[in-house]
């Protein structure tokens, strides 16, 4: 006839008796898995800023200085743990009439290489050109952070960034469990 629920003191059936795979994603509680439970390596939780650009002409950042300047793109993330890591991922538009650079900060540090940060453009741009960049990021904190996007031109041309408002440019924050 079988048991009735609640027919079983606590502590009869573990996770020893349990026949594999007899319990489903389905019926576990809502909160049964918490953040700190998920294996190294799980996302936790993802941030996108998409930016289309109708201000400023239409662009993120025009720029002649030799020195980093912060562009209209940016987003912030507040990590559940010290020992995560936030995988930024950028996708902006770019033209620039001579060599060019741009790179990502988070809050006030350069987190892309000093000199040349991220990605850096060498050849005369005759067209916008589309760009991916990617960095895995170690914080250390539980506070929030802004990942934000920065440019530069390295000689007197014109860098641009962002692009007409019909182009969509992004950055994606992801924090992975450490």
């Amino acid at each position: 006839t079988g048991i009735s629920v609640g027919g079983l003191p606590d502590g009869i059936v573990d996770d020893g008796t349990l026949a594999t795979d007899s319990v489903t994603a389905a019926k576990l509680k809502d909160d049964a898995i918490a953040v700190g439970d998920l294996p190294a390596g799980s996302v936790l939780q993802v941030v996108q800023v998409t930016n289309t650009n109708t201000a400023n002409g239409g662009f993120l950042l025009t720029t002649t200085s030799a020195s980093w300047r912060a562009a209209s793109l940016s987003a912030a993330i507040t990590p559940s743990s010290t020992s995560s890591k936030i995988l930024v991922q950028l996708n902006i538009s770019v033209h620039h009439s001579d060599h060019a650079s741009y790179t990502i900060y988070a809050d006030a540090s350069n987190i892309g290489g000093s000199t040349y940060g991220l990605s850096r453009l060498t050849s005369d741009g005759t067209d916008w050109i589309g760009q991916f960049a990617t960095i895995l990021h170690s914080p250390s904190t539980t506070s929030s952070i802004t990942y934000q996007l920065y440019g530069r031109s390295e000689s007197s041309g014109t860098f641009y960034i962002g692009g007409d408002s019909d182009v969509v440019n992004s950055i994606t924050l992801m924090e992975i469990a450490g």
